[in-house]
């Protein structure tokens, strides 16, 4: 496993393994159920892959993603640079959320389920745009890390405008994207995220799995699984779900690029591989329902770059087919 420098600007930067864990599907409220053991075991096989870095959320199963990661770092002695997101969580909820006081109150709850005495990295997760723009927000951070609660902060957004909204704050870190080879609008703000040191945190490398190339039109999932009830943006933003594009639309692109894979490379490893490749990323965080796609995805660090041919062949495809299709906020 390589590992990048996160977060440069901060007086004390971690150095992460360049492929981390994203823990939404632990949360089993919106990727289907995942069982203690089985979630514990995914948790295991990353940090045996090299793995040391762990993205979650307090809304993810209203705190059990986070409460599962704390289980696990009491059971294994691990500490993995721990980062998670405040603002969604259904008490008090919506509006109400915004204030220092809930802010506190949120974070220690999340400090309290990781059993962690400090969050390495609180992201604001996916908030109205009007609270970037107002920047009273930041300054609610500010206080969270002067008490010692949180290193630094960070905020996960759903476009583009938003990072570049977001980067105009100096006390923001990192900016959590969805980024993947059928979403690359977010390339046009990489040299201002370098040039500030803001450290980028790749969620959706694989588009809700569509980039694993095992789906096809007739593929069904679970009634509580997002990429059935929200795959045209019913309950929240569709770009988190398929990264925006229809799901059979999604399925003919993505069986298209396996025509293009390098010899000795799967699917998956080839759209990890491609974030990676921009160094303006930081760490890219795919998800896994089961430790054998842990431990693959873990595997694309390791593996050469794609090469100037591919990574054109790549935007062409991008601008010529699947632009068009991409639906939501972007």
């Amino acid at each position: 496993m390589q590992k990048r420098i996160f977060s440069r600007r901060n007086p004390t930067p971690a150095e992460t393994s360049e492929v981390g864990l994203g823990t939404w599907q632990l949360g089993g409220t919106e990727w289907g159920d995942v069982d203690e053991d089985h979630a514990l075991k995914i948790l295991q096989t990353a940090t045996e892959s090299g793995i040391n870095f762990f993205d979650t959320a307090d809304i993810y199963g209203t705190g059990r993603s986070e409460e599962l990661i704390g289980r696990y770092l009491k059971q294994s002695g691990e500490r993995p640079f721990i980062a998670t997101k405040l603002g969604k969580y259904p008490d008090p909820g919506g509006d109400k959320n915004f204030s220092l006081d809930v802010f506190r109150k949120h974070t220690e709850a999340s400090l309290r389920r990781l059993g962690v005495d400090v969050i390495d990295l609180t992201q604001l997760h996916s908030i109205p745009t009007r609270y970037y723009r107002s920047g009273e927000v930041f300054g609610w951070l500010d206080t969270l890390k002067q008490e010692g609660k949180i290193r630094q902060y960070g905020v996960s957004v759903e476009s583009a405008e938003e990072a570049e909204i977001c980067l105009g704050y100096e006390g923001v870190s990192s900016l959590q994207i969805i980024f993947n080879i059928f979403r690359r609008k977010p390339i046009r703000f990489f040299e201002q995220a370098k040039k500030q040191d803001v450290s980028l945190i790749v969620r959706l490398p694989l588009a809700s799995g569509l980039l694993a190339g095992k789906y096809t039109k007739e593929t069904t999932f679970p009634e509580n699984d997002h990429r059935n009830f929200n795959r045209d943006g019913d309950y929240f933003n569709v770009g988190e779900t398929f990264a925006g594009l229809p799901f059979e639309k999604g399925v003919e692109l993505a069986d298209r690029i396996k025509e293009w894979l390098p010899e000795g490379m799967t699917l998956p490893q080839l759209a990890l591989r491609w974030a990676l490749d921009f160094d303006a990323v930081s760490v890219v965080i795919p998800g896994a329902s089961k430790p054998s796609q842990v431990h693959s995805n873990a595997a694309a660090s390791d593996l050469p770059p794609l090469g100037k041919e591919l990574h054109e062949r790549l935007k062409t495809f991008y601008e010529n087919e699947v632009e068009e299709h991409i639906r939501g906020v972007y």
